[in-house]
């Protein structure tokens, strides 16, 4: 028997409005994204994390920095594990990235264990996020809800790359724009910037602001410049955070403070301007400092997931299906 007009009218605004909040939902990252497919997704990529810090505590912040230099490419996708193929050039040699960003063979070591147990379900954008937070609290730091549901890209961009991530020589009035082109405010990017409470960095990146910058300590450029001499030594590593390297902690504010910001970039948080009442507020009180980071790390995983039929499953991270 057929429906009166505005039966039919009525049920196909039903289905349409199903098939919108179905698409919403699917559309969405969830923290239990992986609850009947991939139960055990948060243990194995935390065991694997664990056995790579203790062997080496700088492993936690290059993974939190491979992290986000692929989140502020092309959002949180993957694509920064994308080997070169004939159709693309990858983001890994990209100049913020060449012989700088690293940890790809933990990823891939988790990867494995999660295909041995969950076949082509978990994504590496996914690992990748979990990793990161992982990393992070294993020295010392926050850890957070990672919502889950990212999949993977099927390319990646070089001059995105180039395009998209700041640089150890940015001012302060370009790290707010590049940070507020991605939604973040003012706080949230001087947050994140205290990932650099981690982790080291070669010579080359930080000998200008050593021998040519009036806004640092004199005796900690001189200390510096012992390890990064003006010639020679480029590829030679220091620690970021000279007091805490292998720490999460708050001491970085308290660098700044005192002037001793190893990159240009970092010491602009603590220059006289709109900041610096924020960098103080976190060197006296790294409670409030671990909340604020921990906030700004699942916005920055919310940056332009890839999710429902979009992108793919990587069976394996470093190429496309």
């Amino acid at each position: 028997m057929a429906l009166p007009a505005s039966s039919s009218t009525s049920r196909a605004l039903v289905l349409a409005l199903f098939s919108l909040l179905l698409f919403s939902v699917q559309g969405q990252l969830s923290n239990n994204f992986y609850k009947k497919t991939c139960p055990n997704v948060q243990t194995i990529v935390r065991s694997v994390m664990t056995q790579a810090v203790a062997k080496e505590p700088r492993m936690g912040a290059s993974i939190l920095r491979l992290f986000f230099h692929d989140c502020f490419v092309q959002g949180c996708d993957a694509s920064i594990l994308l080997d070169d193929t004939s159709t693309f050039t990858g983001e890994k040699n990209a100049g913020p990235n060449a012989n700088s960003v690293r940890g790809y063979e933990i990823i891939d070591a988790i990867k494995t264990q999660m295909e041995a147990s969950c076949n082509a379900t978990v994504s590496c954008a996914d690992i990748l996020a979990l990793a990161a937070r992982d990393g992070v609290n294993l020295l010392g730091g926050p850890t957070w809800n990672v919502p889950l549901g990212r999949r993977d890209s099927r390319t990646a961009s070089q001059s995105a790359a180039n395009a998209n991530l700041p640089g150890p020589g940015s001012s302060l009035a370009t790290l707010i724009s590049i940070f507020g082109a991605k939604g973040f405010t003012a706080r949230e990017m001087t947050a994140l910037s205290g990932a650099h409470t981690i982790g080291q960095t070669r010579c080359q990146i930080f000998r200008s602001r050593i021998f040519n910058e009036a806004n640092i300590n004199s005796s900690f450029a001189t200390l510096r410049q012992q390890t990064c001499p003006q010639t020679g030594s480029d590829n030679v590593l220091s620690p970021i955070d000279i007091q805490s390297p292998t720490t999460f902690d708050n001491a970085y504010y308290v660098n700044l403070m005192n002037q001793k910001g190893l990159f240009h970039s970092d010491q602009e948080l603590f220059n006289g301007g709109s900041l610096d009442k924020q960098v103080k507020q976190y060197s006296n009180n790294g409670a409030v400092f671990a909340k604020d980071f921990a906030k700004a790390m699942v916005k920055m995983g919310n940056l332009s997931p890839l999710t429902g039929n979009n992108g793919e499953v990587r069976l394996s991270c470093r190429k496309t299906n």
